[in-house]
């Protein structure tokens, strides 16, 4: 009835699909996804059928309907990610894996500049890049990830995702001082990004945790990675029922966050240990 209704909704034909994917039926979901790149060819079923094909191992019918649907969505930076996946974890890395990875990224860049998540991957391909490619030397690899994040903050500006995978890289990197400064550096260019008052919070000296928290929630009282960090602070300091509070706060201001939950979760079951 739900096609004979909307037979070129995108929502039907993939929910037709999900459901027979969830109960074992990849061939029927393999025959619906094609028709519905016939009567609904969306961006979204452009990427859920490439990855069903990747969840069966089907790398290559992968990779023809990632560009498939690049060709008909150049701007859908979802598929870009996905095809740079594809080749640097499912095709055995290497060289020739890690070369198609970058051109998927950069090729996804050139059409999304503004997406703060392909420049990460683009960012993180290059950091791994001695693991998949030997002849990368072992420092390379962070040198290239940093200009690309450097790049990538020049082209846009205030954006706090992208402040914070720099610091990051630089903490993976064991450059400690380096870290601290670029996140001083995001709060000013940021002041009011919960993400970065959060993560100011959590990779602080143990003696300044405190007045971090107290300065984020003075400028974020609702955000709940704020109210998540600091519960995570009062759980470090064994204050269960502090902590609890606060979790139950985070969870409430957002109830759709899976990252509250799971920390939640993961401090009540620790709780009961």
């Amino acid at each position: 009835e739900a096609f004979a209704a909307n037979p070129d909704s995108e929502a039907v034909w993939l929910a037709a699909a999900k459901l027979e994917w969830e109960t074992g039926e990849a061939e029927r979901a393999r025959v619906l996804l094609r028709r519905a790149r016939d009567r609904a060819p969306t961006a979204r079923v452009y990427m859920k059928s490439a990855l069903l094909e990747r969840e069966n191992g089907r790398h290559d019918d992968a990779l023809d309907l990632v560009e498939e649907g690049i060709g008909r969505y150049p701007d859908f930076a979802k598929l870009y990610m996905m095809g740079g996946q594809i080749c640097s974890d499912d095709l055995g890395g290497g060289k020739y894996g890690l070369e198609r990875a970058r051109k998927f990224y950069q090729r996804g860049l050139q059409s999304c500049p503004t997406n703060a998540a392909l420049w990460m991957l683009a960012s993180r391909l290059e950091e791994r890049a001695p693991s998949l490619d030997p002849s990368v030397p072992r420092g390379g690899g962070v040198t290239k990830a940093r200009s690309l994040l450097e790049l990538a903050r020049l082209k846009n500006p205030g954006t706090p995702e992208l402040w914070a995978e720099a610091s990051r890289l630089e903490r993976r990197a064991g450059n400690a001082k380096l870290a601290s400064a670029l996140m001083a550096r995001a709060l000013q260019d940021c002041p009011s990004s919960g993400l970065l008052l959060a993560e100011s919070i959590s990779t602080a000296p143990r003696p300044e945790q405190k007045s971090r928290s107290a300065d984020a929630i003075k400028r974020c009282p609702d955000d709940p990675r704020v109210i998540e960090a600091v519960a995570d602070l009062f759980a470090s300091d064994r204050k269960a029922a502090k902590a609890r509070k606060w979790y139950e706060r985070a969870v409430a201001l957002d109830p759709d966050r899976g990252d509250s939950w799971a920390r939640y979760y993961a401090f009540e079951t620790e709780a009961a240990a």
